[in-house]
């Protein structure tokens, strides 16, 4: 079996929808069950099972990058319409590529925080499109106000990942084959699929 056992397997519906992170014990279960239509991409686990007493072989099972299970998401219709992804710390850090939208520095998670653009004691809400990654510092000298009333500068504007964007923001050590999968469920004019793509900072 791959040493990597924290490498992510891709789950899809079977229409090739992205639904999910699993890990290679849920990966190898839905197999066992028969539960995969299909798989795509390399290899990332071959996990070994029993020997067979009469052919003396030991049987095992291959896991893909990316494996589609059997039936549809009852929601696929509102991924690419209506559809909001919970707001998380850690999905908004990703999306903003752990920089401080109002200084433009890189910082580890630990130092990062979730600022509103418009502050809650002024009306603005817990949403994607008001939400911003900002760093301690930066955050705790905006307090209260707006960017403009604290003289400071936001550098992107702030958006509402798709359902596929969102499970990209999931992610941990993406595959090139992953990645590329995801990146086709991306919609056209997605600043994610532009950042991405072009390998460049939102901010450059």
């Amino acid at each position: 079996m791959d040493n990597n056992l924290q490498q992510q397997v891709l789950r899809t519906d079977v229409s090739g929808m992205p639904l999910e992170w699993v890990g290679y014990k849920d990966a190898v279960r839905l197999i066992s069950l028969g539960q995969v239509s299909y798989s795509l991409g390399r290899t990332v686990y071959r996990v070994h099972g029993g020997i067979n007493s009469l052919t003396g072989k030991q049987s095992y099972v291959d896991v893909s990058a990316i494996i589609a299970s059997q039936g549809r998401h009852p929601h696929a219709h509102l991924f690419s319409t209506s559809y909001t992804p919970p707001l998380s710390n850690q999905a908004l850090f990703r999306r903003d590529q752990s920089l401080c939208l109002y200084c433009g520095e890189q910082f580890p998670n630990a130092l990062l925080s979730r600022d509103h653009v418009k502050p809650l004691s002024q009306g603005g809400l817990d949403i994607w499109v008001n939400v911003v990654t900002a760093c301690k510092r930066c955050n705790n000298h905006k307090a209260g106000m707006t960017p403009e009333q604290a003289g400071m500068q936001l550098l992107a504007i702030p958006f509402t990942p798709t359902h596929a964007e969102y499970v990209y923001l999931q992610g941990r050590e993406i595959l090139a084959d992953q990645m590329n999968f995801l990146l086709a469920h991306f919609p056209r004019n997605s600043l994610l699929r532009k950042r991405v793509e072009q390998g460049h900072s939102l901010i450059n």
